[in-house]
């Protein structure tokens, strides 16, 4: 009898180990095979709207598609558009960020905008998820933001 109450005190003692021991492990896995996922290069194409704007009313939006960049002015709920800047794009070549390029103006189709930039070239710059450059006008800088719409 004393050596059953033995072996069964030694039975719990060592599920009681092994239960906490368990319980307090940390898993060997990550999910992925123990590869870090590796970042994705970002697709910039598409439209994307101001996020920092102090109005609903009236915000910047751009467009990326081919190897130009639209900006317009937005106002009247989005009713009305005018140019601001029509520039170059080059696509990120990795995933590293943050990504910048220098825009290059589209003189041809901003020179008769009358709210348009008349810089001839405005640094770009993506870093997560936001699209950042400044914008001036009447005097007045801001550094806009904007967020690619879905």
């Amino acid at each position: 009898m004393k050596m059953k109450k033995l072996a069964i005190i030694s039975l719990c003692v060592a599920l009681l180990i092994t239960i906490f021991t368990g319980c307090s492990s940390k898993p060997t896995s990550t999910g992925n095979g123990g590869n870090t996922p590796k970042k994705q290069i970002p697709d910039l194409a598409g439209e994307w709207k101001q996020e920092n704007s102090k109005s609903d009313d009236s915000y910047q939006a751009a467009t990326i598609s081919g190897d130009t960049i639209t900006i317009y002015w937005v106002t009247d709920k989005g009713n009305t558009k005018s140019l601001y800047w029509a520039g170059s794009f080059v696509a990120p070549t990795t995933a590293d960020e943050p990504y910048t390029w220098t825009s290059k103006n589209d003189h041809s189709k901003t020179e008769g905008a009358l709210l348009a930039s008349s810089d001839d070239t405005k640094t770009m710059t993506y870093q997560n998820g936001v699209l950042s450059y400044e914008a001036s006008a009447m005097g007045t800088t801001t550094t806009v933001k904007l967020k690619k719409q879905q």
